[in-house]
């Protein structure tokens, strides 16, 4: 959930961008009939990012990358099983209080998005698998999107709309498709079991008795990220390394016939194996693609589609050619974090000798300011270390912030830095540094002025870091205690929450826990309560903050708590906040992979609904 509003106005920022004659609007069509166009060249700010001078040129850029990278056994040196852990590397932690001061820095009181999600930026919606608008309740489940009124003493069904790709699997872990609501229609983002198409279907709910499908778009790659500023959706694509017909050494043909048939089938790639495309077209035109000069990212494309979903044909696009699902949306800032492919299970699995991590132990980051459906390049930089996920980046009054983990670059501990736009660059503007030697960051938010950070190893260290002045950011205090939150929520300015682990002194986990902390003097962070669940229980916020929900009226925190990986038992966890104590109810709700599908949405009238696998019912919040 979002804790503050951004500062700086769009149009401000576009102005700026303009009259400095750099950056470039994106909004020049999809580039649907034949190849796409190559039209104004899209005019980027510095050297990290460029563009080709025709689509020719772009397609020799992805070529030549893509053969420093093929083999005898196909993409990759050899016949090695390797475990890309993702674009991101470790995590961030904090310092020691020494000499901590006192700070304006605090907590903001913070609720569930009005569609009912509880989302990282206010005013910035995230897609899931239930909705809310006034009294229509809208879930997906198992590819049919299906329409409640909640206005009545139950939930009632109205319609189900089958819609393409949102079925998901059965498995832990899987999302299927998911939704935002936007003035009376749905869009649904699902994508194939494969992982290589998604689809985008716009239903107008205009008569939610009788819904309608009025687009339905099948895009190649992968959704990682949908987002809704106001009434415009954007859609994060990924479509990484093609998948070709390799061939691999074999009793009748040796590796050099292998490597040499392989790297020809590289050589005869098009554009439409590299961009994402719609009917065999690429959606993006070749002047929207800028390439990256660090050679050592990931191959592929990222692209952005931009739409409203009252004419959900007219979109833009702009893409980074590179693979990478680290990405943040700010209310008017879209941030792409690069980071090389890593090849085991930890971008930096010993960084203390400097082996693992990044080649060069830096993440790139490129900036986009947004604008309506157009988004435009302002500016990049680079940090030393790694970037774990979105969560570790946030925006506010023109300074991003960005908590760092170690990599070949840095020592054996974790940063705080923060970056200002400064031209067409993102510089360096101060930073916090050996944070949590030795640990890893299990949980970070960010506040105006303020980021709270946890580490762990064998103790939970929480770290108050004030970034009240973005040039000199300073830890105020620190709380160390058994166990580690892998989430944190703001339950008022005096008040976090902390959803995670019990453990041993020794770092052994035990079971899920709920922790209340007091920072009301952030020198001296306290500890007020701490509920603990069974012992192999896991809190579902940790690895999903939308199972968790925040009733501030009636101080009253419902989050999922779950056990087991077969045979999975799901819980609501019921906790009631009085005078810094919390009393805990569990409501069992749910069985197997249908847990994590569980939701508690707040509604107008006041009530609560709850969402599980194969129902819709009002929450009892008194039990």
């Amino acid at each position: 959930m979002g804790l503050r509003r951004i500062g700086t106005s769009v149009a401000a920022v576009t102005g700026l961008v303009a009259a400095a004659g750099v950056g470039y609007a994106v909004g020049s069509g999809s580039g649907r009939d034949g190849d796409p166009p190559v039209g104004p060249p899209l005019v980027l700010a510095n050297a990290d990012l460029t563009t080709p001078a025709s689509c020719e040129d772009l397609l020799d850029s992805f070529v030549d990358r893509a053969l420093e990278r093929v083999g005898a056994y196909g993409w990759g040196g050899g016949p090695i099983v390797a475990f890309d852990a993702g674009s991101a590397g470790s995590e961030a932690s904090a310092p020691t209080a020494s000499g901590a001061l006192r700070s304006s820095a605090k907590t903001s009181r913070s609720v569930s998005n009005e569609s009912g999600t509880n989302v990282q930026e206010v005013g910035v919606d995230e897609s899931d698998v239930v909705k809310v608008a006034g009294s229509l309740l809208l879930r997906l489940r198992d590819g049919v999107l299906v329409a409640y009124d909640v206005s009545g003493d139950r939930p009632t069904e109205l319609s189900s709309t089958p819609i393409d790709d949102a079925e998901g699997n059965d498995w832990p872990g899987d999302p299927g498709g998911e939704l935002v609501l936007v003035d009376g229609r749905a869009v649904v983002i699902g994508t194939s079991s494969d992982g290589l198409e998604s689809t985008i279907t716009t239903v107008d709910l205009a008569d939610p008795t009788s819904p309608s499908v009025v687009a339905t778009t099948t895009v190649s790659g992968r959704a990682s990220a949908v987002r809704l500023h106001g009434d415009v959706v954007r859609v994060v694509v990924q479509k990484g390394l093609p998948e070709l017909d390799f061939t691999y050494p074999g009793s009748k043909l040796g590796e050099i016939t292998s490597r040499m048939r392989n790297r020809a089938l590289v050589r005869g790639t098009t554009l439409a194996d590299w961009l994402p495309t719609v009917d065999g077209d690429p959606v993006v035109d070749c002047a929207d693609v800028a390439v990256p000069d660090d050679e050592e990212l990931p191959l592929g494309t990222t692209t952005v589609l931009a739409f409203d979903p009252a004419a959900p044909a007219d979109r833009t696009s702009i893409a980074v050619a590179t693979d990478s699902d680290t990405s943040y949306f700010s209310t008017d800032r879209f941030y792409l974090a690069g980071a090389p492919a890593s090849w085991g299970w930890d971008d930096c699995w010993d960084c203390r000798s400097g082996i693992g991590g990044t080649p060069d132990g830096t993440t790139p980051i490129f900036a986009f300011a947004l604008d309506g459906t157009d988004a435009t390049y302002v500016a990049s930089g680079e940090v030393e270390g790694t970037i774990a996920d979105r969560w570790s980046m946030d925006a506010v009054g023109g300074s991003l912030r960005v908590a760092v983990g170690p990599s070949s670059e840095t020592g054996d501990h974790n940063s705080v830095i923060t970056l200002r736009e400064e031209g067409s660059k993102l510089l360096e503007d101060g930073r916090v540094d050996d944070l949590g030697v030795g640990e890893q960051i299990k949980s970070v938010r960010w506040f105006d002025d303020l980021a709270i950070v946890v580490t762990f190893r064998q103790t939970d260290p929480l770290y108050a870091i004030d970034l009240s002045d973005p040039a000199d950011p300073r830890l105020l205090g620190e709380l160390k205690i058994p166990g580690f939150s892998e989430y944190l929520h703001p339950l008022g300015e005096h008040r976090l929450l902390g959803m995670g682990q019990d453990a041993t002194t020794d770092g052994m986990t035990l079971g899920a826990q709920a922790a209340l902390f007091d920072v009301t003097d952030l020198t001296d962070p306290r500890q007020l309560d701490v509920v603990r669940y069974d012992k192999g229980t896991v809190a579902a916020a940790g690895a999903d903050p939308r199972q968790l929900t925040w009733l501030p009226e009636q101080r009253v925190v419902l989050t999922v708590v779950s056990r087991g990986w077969t045979g999975t038992t799901g819980w609501v966890s019921v906790l009631s906040l009085d005078d810094g104590r919390m009393a805990n109810r569990m409501v069992e709700v749910e069985h197997g992979t249908d847990v994590a599908d569980v939701r508690l949405v707040p509604l107008a009238s006041g009530k609560v609904a709850l969402v599980t696998g194969e129902d819709v019912s009002f929450f009892d919040l008194v039990g």
